[in-house]
């Protein structure tokens, strides 16, 4: 915290936290009250995909309000974490920079903001198919494009891991939610 010298921390947290956690909060909570505000919100622990839309959501919120918005993705579970780094991802270019702090030494590592890099007509692709349309001529239409680039752009968000081939169709992956974020 002191060197990144936040204005605001929000703390990401589960419902029913471990007490070890709820002490780790608190602590922060205390600690800082007095030289920054400090917000605590409540997302999923497992679910990437629900921590991706919440923080991609707290980084629109913050971006809008004039802050520069550094994630920290060190502390919580893995799956939690890694659903922050998604988000960053979803708003990087909302995002001044992703860091890691090392439990060993405290060492701050800067991880690169990368972008899920899709097309505006890739997200409404996978967008409609999140809702079940997965019937080319559909999407074609929706999407304002020949069946010829229909067929090239799910072939390449197949190739991308964002969909695979499903019974009835085309079916989205957690990495193709979190994407379409």
């Amino acid at each position: 915290m002191t060197r990144l010298s936040p204005s605001k921390i929000i703390l990401l947290s589960e419902e029913e936290a471990p007490e070890k956690k709820v002490q780790s909060e608190e602590m922060i909570e205390k600690t800082f009250k007095n030289a920054l505000e400090v917000e605590k919100k409540y997302t999923s622990v497992y679910d990437t995909v629900r921590v991706a839309k919440d923080v991609s959501e707290l980084i629109e919120q913050e971006h809008a309000s004039g802050n520069q918005v550094i994630v920290n993705v060190s502390g919580g579970r893995k799956p939690q974490a890694f659903g922050a780094l998604f988000g960053a991802y979803a708003r990087n270019d909302m995002v001044q920079r992703v860091v890691y702090v090392t439990e060993e030494d405290s060492f701050m590592i800067d991880f690169p903001v990368l972008s899920f890099n899709l097309s505006e007509t890739k997200k409404l692709i996978l967008e409609e198919i999140q809702k079940g349309v997965s019937s080319v001529p559909q999407i074609a239409a929706t999407a304002g494009i020949s069946k010829g680039m229909t067929y090239n752009h799910l072939r390449e968000l197949k190739a991308m891991g964002y969909i695979t081939d499903g019974e009835n169709g085309y079916v989205i992956t957690d990495a193709g939610r979190i994407a379409s974020i």
